[in-house]
């Protein structure tokens, strides 16, 4: 069964986006490129760029699945803001199409395709053309690093134990003791998880 994933790593000047398609449990580069957004003047314009870009992409390749980058938490507050919007518009358009997402966490996904969380971005789009063929090279980073993004999706969906893993994953590792004090509240907060 062919299916497709749009790989997304969300940015209000620079957004890349990508194309898998996996068949046979194989996957194939269908597209690799970026939306250049520095050209325009205000940010509700690239926010509604992104918005109308996203819908154009999926009614074209017809994905079943969007996989995008979470913003990760810098130094820059404003920035990150506003990169959260970039990837919020990019969702809602994903979900106005009834695809349903998942969310990758950036040291993650460096993780699933090089095996170092903390790879650059060179090592990533090195990696990837180690994996697979690209239709063209692609002009930014930005590019590989939303291939990387649907990659990982693919890895952890390959995988037969991924349901469990997402469902069990804390969200942010740092507020992780603050909402979970004992056994007794996991077992009362996520009664699914248990078996008798």
């Amino acid at each position: 069964m062919e299916k497709i994933i749009l790989g997304i790593d969300p940015g209000t000047q620079i957004l890349g986006y990508s194309l898998l398609e996996i068949s046979d449990n194989k996957p194939k580069v269908l597209a690799l490129d970026v939306l250049y957004l520095k050209k325009i003047s205000t940010f509700n314009l690239r926010i509604r760029k992104i918005f109308d870009s996203t819908l154009r992409i999926i009614d074209t390749f017809h994905p079943d699945h969007l996989a995008i980058e979470a913003p990760f938490f810098g130094k820059n507050v404003q920035s990150m803001l506003k990169l959260g919007r970039a990837q919020g518009v990019a969702i809602a358009a994903a979900m106005s199409r009834d695809l349903s997402y998942s969310e990758y966490e950036p040291a993650f996904i460096k993780q699933t395709v090089t095996g170092n969380g903390n790879a650059g971005k060179e090592q990533v789009a090195s990696m990837l053309r180690s994996l697979m063929e690209f239709p063209s090279e692609p002009h930014y980073l930005d590019a590989t690093d939303a291939l990387a993004v649907a990659y990982t999706c693919f890895v952890e969906r390959s995988n037969p134990y991924a349901d469990i893993r997402t469902l069990l994953k804390p969200q942010n590792k740092k507020h992780t003791k603050s909402r979970r004090k004992s056994w007794a509240d996991f077992v009362s907060t996520n009664p699914d998880l248990v078996q008798n």
